[in-house]
């Protein structure tokens, strides 16, 4: 709230609050706390006022309410961001957790999706029907942050990333109008939605197209000696190469989990996780993995016929919420040499027993698109590097922090100047580095859409008009 504007008297809140269907909370009330806490540990924010939408009339009126008494403008979804830009300081936070309605039409293959539903409840409804879009890869992600931001999962390398398969929004602008966006309708704000973040509006309503996955698919992961990790990346890598786009395969440098799987005696060690996902038939997909499997002297091999759901769901309790997390993630056009040599050496040296170096293989269909065709602009990328430090002690912020940014520099001579802009920890990120090419037309979006930057709690694109 800026020094001209006086703050809205007690007697205009109670009025504002009077006209919502949902409900708005203000320091003192209950509830205050779980609503403003976030996923990520280290975020602990106060904003001024939380308003609960229960729909959309809610959020118009939210966001008339902070335009006319100056409150910056957070928006709160699955509570899933890095950067905890959900919540922030004498702001007023949408609170979209409780819009959590999923309307599935299995005849057209498309989904209509609120934002406030986590990938675990869009999974439930449409599996029910062998259906699936691609999206994320821990079940308690928000659906609305994971889109906005681009979006990509186990099945994006036969069907593109989430923004690949989104077909329409309806939007509450900074004027307080709800406008529906998609290729034929307000395209150029539709454009900017996917993979601009919210920089725009509150998206109230997300429509998806489907696929026919499941219920059962190949997957599963293989786990190996750290001793082994130079060799097994280098056959991963080789594999990949030529993988068909059904092929998805995954490494992952961490401690072992107590996961039944794997043996007792390799609980709490390093080891280097191969996870593998086949979007396809699955005699077919048992042929086509059987390489990955070949690979060195395996401890646990995991791999076979799982639901769906399950698979999306297996990774979840090794990032629980309430941890601190600290995250850096780099985007490569191939894996080189000199990456693997770097993995094994920080491999040698991960700083807690949550912590890990995911190195997901994307490319395939995500690649087959124009980089001017969302505002994602990273269709270059064939690995990421997302580093997932998480920790409990405070005391330990400087250590984790402090490695986990030495490996991100270790890694930027073999990277693209990308970066996946959901994995920005910072609350003022590389936007540049986000949106890349592409930013110079986000800011003519920005420019029609928000020219006030009432939208501004983001990995923001500041508008010049």
């Amino acid at each position: 709230m800026s020094l001209e504007t006086q703050p809205p008297t007690d007697e205009a809140i109670d009025k504002f609050a009077g006209t919502l269907r949902g409900s708005l909370l203000r320091p003192d009330d209950e509830g205050y706390d779980e609503a403003r806490t976030v996923w990520n540990g280290m975020i602990d924010k106060h904003p001024t006022l939380i308003v609960q939408c229960a729909g959309t009339a809610d959020v118009i009126g939210a966001v008339d309410f902070a335009r006319e008494n100056d409150y910056p403008i957070s928006v709160k979804g699955g509570g899933h961001n890095i950067a905890g830009r959900a919540v922030a300081d004498d702001a007023l936070m949408v609170d979209l957790s409780a819009m959590d309605a999923v309307r599935v039409d299995p005849a057209s293959k498309t989904a209509r999706v609120e934002p406030g539903v986590v990938l675990n409840e869009l999974d439930h409804e449409t599996q029910v029907f062998g259906l699936a879009t691609p999206a994320g890869y821990n079940s308690t992600t928000g659906i609305a942050g994971l889109t906005l931001g681009g979006g990509w999962g186990w099945l994006s390398r036969k069907y593109g990333l989430t923004v690949d398969n989104f077909l329409s929004a309806d939007v509450v602008t900074a004027a307080g109008e709800l406008v529906h966006a998609s290729e034929d309708e307000n395209e150029d704000l539709f454009w900017g939605l996917r993979g601009g973040g919210g920089n725009f509006g509150v998206v109230t309503s997300f429509e998806f197209q489907l696929h026919e996955v499941g219920p059962t698919v190949l997957s599963g992961p293989i786990v190996h000696p750290f001793d082994d990790a130079k060799t097994v990346l280098e056959g991963i890598r080789d594999f990949n190469d030529g993988a068909p786009n059904d092929a998805t395969v995954w490494c992952v440098i961490r401690h072992a989990p107590p996961l039944p799987f794997i043996p007792e005696e390799w609980h709490g060690r390093t080891v280097l996780i191969v996870a593998t996902c086949y979007a396809g038939d699955m005699d077919e997909g048992k042929r086509v993995l059987q390489p990955v499997r070949d690979i060195g002297d395996p401890i646990a091999d995991a791999v076979g016929p799982h639901p769906y759901t399950g698979w999306q769901q297996a990774f979840d309790g090794l990032a629980p919420a309430g941890n601190r997390h600290y995250w850096k993630a780099q985007n490569f056009e191939a894996m080189t040499n000199g990456m693997i040599d770097t993995f094994v050496e920080y491999g040698e040296t991960i700083p807690t027993q949550e912590t890990e170096i995911a190195i997901p293989n994307l490319g395939g269909a995500i690649n087959e698109r124009p980089v001017d065709a969302t505002a994602y602009p990273h269709r270059d990328t064939e690995y990421m590097m997302s580093i997932h430090t998480q920790w409990v002690d405070p005391e330990r912020d400087e250590e984790c922090i402090a490695w986990t940014r030495d490996l991100h520099e270790a890694m930027m001579p073999h990277a693209t100047g990308g970066v996946y802009a959901n994995f920005v920890p910072e609350e003022i990120g590389d936007k540049r580095a986000a949106y890349r090419g592409n930013y110079d037309r986000l800011v003519e979006v920005k420019n029609a859409w928000d020219p006030e930057n009432r939208f501004q709690l983001n990995h923001n694109v500041e508008p010049t008009a």
